[in-house]
C-alpha cells in the first residue's frame, strides 16, 4: 500500500449478506492488512446504533479512514455521515455481491474480498477535500426584460437576492408587451384574457432589489460564477459591474417570412401571425374593407427540414386566438385553419373545442400545394385533406403561423447555427436587427453558450433542463425552447432557483449538479505540462482558459468536477484529492489475479469501469430484481466515462486482467450524458486503446465499450455474461503468468 492510514473496516451481515458470504472469514482476511486497525462484523450496522459505534471507534482508535461493506452507497446516506476530515468509502456488498451471485460460492467470497480490498486501496490514496471558499458576489444578472426575464427577476428578489435586469430595448416587456390578448390560462379555458404585461412591468419597476438597465448591451463577460465581471454599454456609456450568476432570458425572434414565398408571403393581404397581432394591438387592423374569407396556414416554415425542423409550440394556440379576433371584427366571415396537426396540450384542449364549436370557423388537416393570385383574390389550394379531396379557397386575407427562432441562433447561409465567432448583425423580417452574440464571454471556448443543432442553448434536457454548458449561466424561456407565456413564467422560476442554488453552493465551495456537494477541485501540476491543450479543448464547460503559451488557467468555480480533464491529460498532471489516476491504479492493483499455478485453475478476471450517473446506479436495479451475473467482473465507478485514463486500461491488461469493459451514458442528439460530452470523448479515445492493444499484442476483443441509459439496466447482466464467455473463448491473458 502506498500510505499507512489508520483504517477501520466494518462489514454488515444483514440483508442477505451473511447468507451469501462468510463475513467472519472476510473480516479475518482483512485484519491481516497492516494498516487495518479494527475490523468488525455487525448485523445492525446500517442503523444509527451501528454508525454511533463507528464514531466511537474513530475517537478511541484515532482512525483516519472508514471502509463500510454493506448496502449500496446510494442507500442509508443520512446514517453514514461522519466528520468530513475522515475518509469514507462504502463498498456495495449487498447489491454487487450478495444479491447478484451464488451464495457461499468460492468466487462470491473472493469477489467480496476484492471489493473490500479495493475500498482499502482507495482510502490509502484518498485525501478528504477541503472547500475553496472565495469571496463572491451574490447578485443575479437577468438578461432580457420580457415575460421570462421579469418573472425570473421577481422570483430571485422574493428569495432575498439582488438582481440586475439588462434589456437591450428602451422599455421592458419584450414581445410579451406586443400581445393584444392572451389565450386562456385558467378555468374554464374558453375566454381570451387581457394582457397583464403592464402590471408586471410596474411590479418589476417598484421592486427595490431590482436594478433595471434598459438600452443596454453586454460588451464582455469574464471571470467565473460568483465573480462574473461584466462590461456593458448602457445608454451610450460604458459601465462595469460584478454579478454572481446569470439567467439568460433573451427570448426569440420570428422566423424570416421572406423565405416563405411559396406560401404567398410578399403578396398583398398576406400577413404573418406576428404582424396580425401587432395590428390588433395598435388598433390598425382595417375594418372598412370586405373580408369574407380568411385562411390561417399552420406550421408556416415549421416542422420543415428546409426551414425550422421543430414545432414552435404556440402557433396553433395563436391561430385559434386570432381566429376569435377576426370573428369579433367580422362575425359573418368564414375562417379556415389549415393544419398539419393541431397541438393544444393539457387544458388548452378545452379552448380548442370552444373555437371548433364557433360558427363559420373550419379546421382541416392538409398540405398547402400552392398559393397564388387569381382575379384579385388569393387562392389557396390544399391537398392531403382529411377526406382525401383537394380543396381550393379564395381568401381575402391569408395569415401565416410562423415559428420561433431563439435569439442565440445565428443564421448564416441558411439555417446553420454557430455558437462561436465574431458578433454579427442579422437582418430579419420587418427590418429588425439582432446581435447574435449576447453574453460575449471571454472564454477560451467561445463567446456564447454552446448550441444544440436547432440553435437553442445546450443543456441536459432530461435531468437538468436549465443547465447550460457554462456553469452558473442558466437559459430560460423561449431562448431555451419554444413555449407560451405560462410555461415561460414557470421556466423563469426554475432558472432563478438554479441561479440561487449555484450561489449557495459556490459560497460553500461545493459543486453544482450532478455532483452537488462535492468539495474537491482539480489540482494541476503545471511543472510537467506540455501545453498539449487537450484539457482546455475537451472540458465540456469551458472551465479552463490558457495563457499565451497554452498552459491551462483554471477557473475553479466553473468546474463541474467531472474529471474529463484528468482523463484527457497524457502526462497525468491533473488530479483531485478524492479522485485521481493514482487512486484508480491502486484499486486495480489491489485485485487478486488468480493463476493456474497458484489455484490449480485460473478463472477469468474482467475489469469494468462504470459511469456513476446512469450505469453504476443501474446495478442497484439489477440487484433489486435479484438478477445474477458472472462473478468474474470487478467494477470500479467513475465520475464520468470521459475521466477514464488510458493508462488504467493498459495497466490492467499488463497486470493480467483478461478483459476490460466500459459502461457510459448514451450520447448524441438525444444524449443522456450528465457531463454532456464525456461518453462521446471516451468513445473517441477508444482508438488509442486499440492502438495500445496492438502494442501489447493482445486481441482487440478484450476491450468493449457500451453506452446505456438507466432504463436499460436489464441489458447489463447479459453484456457481462456474454463478455465473460467471449473472454473464456479467447483464452487467458498471456500477461497473467508474468
Amino acid at each position: 500500500m502506498a500510505e499507512n492510514k489508520r483504517l477501520g473496516v466494518y462489514i454488515c451481515s444483514a440483508y442477505g449478506i451473511g447468507e451469501a458470504i462468510d463475513c467472519e472469514k472476510l473480516a479475518e482476511d482483512l485484519k491481516k492488512i497492516e494498516n487495518v486497525v479494527i475490523c468488525k462484523v455487525r448485523k445492525d450496522l446500517c442503523t444509527e446504533s451501528g454508525a454511533d459505534e463507528i464514531r466511537q471507534d474513530i475517537i478511541e482508535h484515532n482512525l483516519e479512514g472508514i471502509v463500510i461493506g454493506a448496502s449500496s452507497p446510494r442507500f442509508h446516506t443520512e446514517i453514514f455521515k461522519f466528520d468530513p476530515k475522515i475518509a469514507v468509502d462504502r463498498v456495495s456488498l449487498r447489491e454487487q455481491v450478495a444479491w447478484t451471485h451464488e451464495p457461499k460460492h468460492k468466487e462470491t467470497q473472493r469477489l467480496a474480498l476484492d471489493y473490500m480490498m479495493m475500498g482499502i486501496a482507495k482510502l490509502n490514496t484518498f485525501e478528504p477535500p477541503e472547500p475553496m471558499i472565495l469571496d463572491i458576489n451574490e447578485t443575479v444578472m437577468v438578461i432580457g426584460g420580457g415575460v421570462t426575464g421579469m418573472n425570473a427577476a421577481l422570483a430571485t428578489t422574493k428569495a432575498g437576492f439582488n438582481v440586475i435586469l439588462v434589456e437591450k430595448e428602451a422599455e421592458l416587456g419584450g414581445f410579451y408587451r406586443k400581445l393584444y390578448r392572451l389565450t386562456p390560462t385558467k378555468e374554464p379555458f374558453n375566454e381570451l384574457m387581457i394582457n397583464p404585461c403592464e402590471a408586471l412591468i410596474e411590479e418589476v419597476k417598484s421592486d427595490p432589489k431590482i436594478e433595471i438597465l434598459t438600452n443596454t448591451k453586454i460588451i464582455s463577460t469574464s471571470g467565473q460564477p460568483g465573480m462574473f465581471d461584466v462590461i456593458a454599454k448602457s445608454n451610450g456609456e460604458e459601465i462595469r459591474f460584478q454579478v454572481g450568476t446569470i439567467v439568460q432570458a433573451t427570448g426569440w425572434i420570428p422566423y424570416d417570412a421572406t423565405k416563405l414565398s411559396h406560401l404567398g408571403y410578399g403578396l398583398d393581404n398576406v400577413l404573418t401571425n406576428i404582424e396580425l397581432e401587432e395590428q390588433f394591438k395598435k388598433n390598425t387592423f382595417e375594418t372598412d374593407k370586405v373580408i369574407e374569407n380568411v385562411v390561417f396556414i399552420q406550421c408556416a416554415g415549421s416542422r420543415d427540414q428546409n426551414h425550422l425542423p421543430y414545432c414552435s409550440s404556440v402557433c396553433c394556440m395563436t391561430s385559434l386566438k386570432q381566429a376569435l379576433y377576426i370573428r369579433e371584427k367580422y362575425p359573418h366571415s368564414k375562417i379556415y385553419i389549415i393544419y398539419k396537426d393541431i397541438r393544444t396540450p393539457g387544458p388548452y384542449e378545452m379552448f380548442y373545442k370552444r373555437v371548433q364549436s364557433e360558427d363559420n370557423i373550419f379546421l382541416t388537416k392538409g398540405e398547402i400545394k400552392f398559393v397564388q393570385k387569381v382575379n384579385g383574390h388569393l387562392n389557396v389550394t390544399v391537398g392531403s385533406t382529411l377526406l382525401g379531396d383537394e380543396i381550393s379557397i379564395d381568401a381575402d386575407l391569408l395569415v401565416l403561423a410562423t415559428g420561433m427562432v431563439p435569439t442565440t441562433a445565428v443564421e448564416e447561409n441558411g439555417n446553420k447555427s454557430e455558437s462561436e465567432g465574431e458578433p454579427q448583425e442579422i437582418p430579419l423580417s420587418g427590418n429588425r436587427i439582432i446581435h447574435s452574440n449576447i453574453l460575449n464571454l471571454t472564454y477560451r471556448q467561445g463567446p456564447e453558450l454552446p448550441l444544440l443543432k436547432y440553435g437553442f442553448p445546450d443543456s441536459h434536457y432530461i435531468c437538468f433542463p436549465y443547465e447550460t454548458r457554462r456553469t452558473g449561466i442558466y437559459a430560460a424561456g423561449t431562448v431555451r425552447a419554444p413555449m407560451d407565456s405560462v410555461s415561460a413564467k414557470s421556466d423563469a422560476y426554475g432558472a432563478a432557483l438554479k441561479a440561487i442554488q449555484a450561489l449557495v453552493n459556490i459560497k460553500k465551495g461545493t459543486a453544482l449538479h450532478p455532483r452537488s456537494g462535492d468539495m474537491s477541485f482539480p489540482d494541476f501540476f503545471l511543472q510537467r505540462c506540455t501545453q498539449c491543450k487537450r484539457c482546455t479543448e475537451e472540458c465540456p464547460f469551458g472551465t479552463l482558459d490558457e495563457d499565451d503559451k497554452g498552459t491551462p488557467k483554471p477557473n475553479p468555480n466553473r468546474c463541474r468536477r467531472c474529471a474529463i480533464c484528468m482523463g484527457a491529460c497524457p502526462e497525468r498532471i491533473i488530479s483531485f484529492k478524492n479522485y485521481s489516476v493514482r487512486m484508480i491504479s491502486e484499486m486495480i492493483k489491489s485485485i487478486y489475479i488468480p493463476t493456474e499455478e497458484e489455484d490449480g485453475e485460473a478463472p477469468p478476471r474482467i475489469l469494468c469501469f462504470m459511469c456513476e450517473n446512469d450505469a453504476y446506479p443501474s446495478l442497484d436495479i439489477v440487484a433489486a430484481k435479484k438478477i445474477k451475473y458472472t462473478p468474474y467482473v470487478r467494477i470500479i465507478p467513475l465520475r464520468c466515462l470521459g475521466s477514464t485514463s488510458i493508462s488504467w486500461i493498459a495497466d490492467s491488461l499488463s497486470q493480467g486482467f483478461d478483459g476490460v469493459i466500459l459502461f457510459g451514458c448514451k450520447y448524441g442528439d438525444d444524449y443522456q450524458c450528465h457531463f454532456i460530452r464525456g461518453s462521446e470523448i471516451a468513445n473517441t479515445r477508444m482508438e488509442n486503446v486499440q492502438e495500445k492493444l496492438k502494442q501489447l499484442a493482445l486481441e482487440p476483443e478484450r476491450v468493449e465499450l457500451h453506452m446505456l441509459s438507466i432504463d436499460e439496466y436489464d441489458k447489463i447482466p447479459g453484456i457481462f455474461n456474454r463478455f465473460a464467455e467471449l473472454i473464456e473463448k479467447i483464452g487467458p491473458n498471456p500477461y497473467k503468468e508474468m
